[in-house]
């Protein structure tokens, strides 16, 4: 009976240890091949977990096993898992698999004998000590040796690379890890340029299957970068791996890249990843936590002092966790401020809806086009499978690998929906669009007024989206000028076919130019592509939108200037609460009826009624409300 209450008391003291120190979500730390080297030696352990621990609360540690040939002993796991569990966090371990990060992110040749053996040992030897381990970003192959060339044959490097890695996940790394420890949960971590990984062997239609389960790169970084990733990828690409297999994305990544832009930019990165409800973030990497020091004069941006949602001040004042006081000296403060922010109301959020656009795995074309869309206050829930259920279907050029796609087209319109395809999908399709109504792109244009709409404040490159005259009609068209001048195009097309309606939403050469567009143009763009959620705004770009199914929303500015925004709801919302202040926004006397032109464009919309509410929103912040 004795022994009964001491395992019961142990399995009791090991839940309280693990039960989490955030309301519905989890805090992790990555932590590199090189610095789990380092852990053999318990005093630098100590002294730099309390600089971590004296600043963030975390619930779990990842160790990596392996990098760059460098093999963790049995040894120095065991010790630093011991110090770990006995510090109440919890332990998994953690592989990248490459041979020189160095050159230029060496991987594995997965066709070469010697390199498979050394790929299934380390994952035996991982397995061994963790009961789940993530293969960090590198399970790919970009290896072009003779070896792989031979065994390559005729097959396209995209076919044999996708075909060879699911064989080698299959074959050297989950069954042998399996067969070691029957108990481990082996997970693959995909990064965040998901529109190519098809050509390095990331096989979207497999892996998310195979493993059992996924996390997600959510690095944003600096969006001017060479990976020119936008802000709302740290939100957009956790919804889209979600959708890949319903419950079995894990977690969110992020590293302190993009820091130099700012400890808001880091931040923002932090609090994206959990507005898509990743219900886990590993923080990338322990060395970055003990190592990026805060530098006031690099890190706390021009905005401050505004009441922005990241407050560098608050977050530099002394801090009391684990029973200690002390300063904010290193990055790992940034996050730990961070998440007690969202800890007061993340757990409210319903389930995340959106726009659903349809890429299909492998698919390229328009890339990374929706992070840019979810810029411009759109909100974007990418999907793997043509969405049959939704009057409003957005198709970038991603969606011509569909054989099926113009059946899957016309199957939409004909049961009364719309269908909003990009110029660019228009562009690589043009033969099978014509079934539905006859367009060209010839060339490029220069425009600049958007009449009505408003105008830019720079000339944009678009493509001339050309069309038979009373077979379709521009609801949005620009000039350069267009009031005054001798020609203009189309920037929003629409044709009908069967019950629906076809829209081609005219995308600037540079996607960029899309946060030039007047807000006026916005606008219209969200209230046509939007009508299957039943919040949006009235902004101009780089204003997002984050709806979820239970009546709450997230507006967020990305902004360097504080903004004023219009929200519109449906007229059976009488009021928006703030979920973190708790103040009340009643809605806006409504405006006089129009007259003359703007009634009748109001009328050929159908004569729309909604309720808005103005929302101010400080640079770089968010405000969270729920409808009453």
């Amino acid at each position: 009976m004795k022994h009964i209450v001491c395992v019961f008391s142990f399995l009791l003291i090991s839940l309280a240890a693990f039960a989490g120190n955030y309301n519905g979500f989890k805090v992790s730390v990555y932590t590199k091949a090189y610095t789990v080297e380092k852990m053999k030696d318990l005093h630098w352990l100590d002294s730099t977990w309390n600089v971590i621990a004296g600043q963030i609360k975390v619930d779990k540690i990842y160790l990596e096993t392996h990098r760059d040939l460098l093999i963790i002993p049995d040894e120095t796991l065991e010790q630093a898992k011991k110090f770990f569990r006995e510090k109440g966090v919890e332990t998994g371990g953690g592989i990248t698999y490459t041979i020189n990060e160095m050159n230029n992110f060496e991987t594995f040749c997965y066709s070469n004998p010697e390199h498979r053996k050394l790929v299934q040992e380390i994952a035996e030897h991982t397995a061994k000590h963790f009961d789940d381990f993530i293969l960090d970003d590198f399970f790919f192959t970009s290896c072009k040796s003779d070896i792989e060339i031979k065994a390559k044959g005729a097959k396209s490097w995209t076919q044999y690379r996708l075909e060879l890695m699911t064989e080698a996940g299959q074959n050297l790394v989950i069954k042998p890890a399996k067969k070691v420890n029957p108990k481990v949960k082996v997970i693959i971590k995909y990064p965040n340029w998901y529109d190519h990984f098809q050509g390095l062997g990331f096989n979207l239609a497999t892996g998310p299957q195979i493993f059992d389960g996924v996390w997600t790169g959510t690095e944003t970084r600096d969006p001017a970068g060479s990976q020119h990733l936008q802000n709302y990828l740290s939100y957009n690409i956790v919804r889209y791996f979600e959708n890949l297999r319903p419950g079995h994305n894990f977690g969110g990544w992020v590293d302190s890249g993009g820091s130099n832009l700012g400890m808001d930019r880091y931040a923002e990165q932090l609090w994206l990843t959990f507005f898509a409800k990743a219900p886990e973030i590993a923080l990338c990497a322990y060395d970055e936590l003990i190592g990026v020091s805060l530098r006031p004069e690099n890190h706390r941006t021009p905005w401050q002092g505004q009441a922005t949602s990241f407050d560098y001040d608050e977050m530099a004042k002394p801090v009391n966790l684990n029973g200690q006081t002390a300063t904010p000296t290193t990055i790992a403060r940034v996050a730990g401020y961070t998440f007690e922010t969202i800890n007061k109301f993340i757990s409210k959020l319903g389930k995340p809806v959106g726009i659903k656009s349809y890429k299909p795995v492998h698919s390229s074309g328009d890339d990374f086009l929706q992070n840019y869309l979810g810029m411009i206050g759109l909100p974007i829930e990418m999907v793997p499978e043509f969405p049959a259920d939704q009057q409003v279907v957005l198709l970038t050029e991603q969606a011509k690998s569909d054989p099926e796609l113009l059946s899957k087209i016309k199957t939409q319109l004909q049961k009364g929906g719309d269908v909003v395809i990009t110029s660019n999908l228009l562009k690589a399709i043009p033969e099978k669009i014509a079934d539905i109504c006859e367009l060209r792109i010839p060339d490029n244009a220069l425009v600049s007024d958007f009449g009505r709409l408003g105008q830019a404040k720079r000339d944009i490159l678009i493509p001339q989206v050309l069309y038979h005259t009373n077979d379709a009609w521009e609801v949005i068209s620009a000039g350069r000028p267009l009031n005054g001048g001798v020609s203009g195009y189309p920037i929003l097309l629409r044709a009908q076919y069967s019950k629906g309606n076809l829209y081609v939403l005219t995308i600037p050469s540079d996607f960029g130019n899309l946060y030039d567009l007047p807000a006026g143009v916005l606008n219209e763009f969200r209230r046509i592509i939007g009508k299957d959620v039943d919040i949006r705004i009235e902004a101009p770009a780089q204003v997002s939108l984050f709806v979820y199914d239970n009546g709450t929303f997230i507006v967020e500015s990305f902004l360097d200037k504080p903004v004023t925004i219009q929200v519109l709801t449906n007229e059976s919302t009488e009021k928006l609460t703030d979920l973190v202040t708790g103040a009340v926004y009643d809605k806006l006397p409504p405006p006089p009826v129009p007259s003359g032109f703007d009634f009748f464009f109001l009328m050929m919309n159908g004569g729309e009624k909604t309720n808005k509410y103005r929302v101010s929103l400080p640079p770089h912040s968010y405000k969270v409300f729920t409808k009453n």
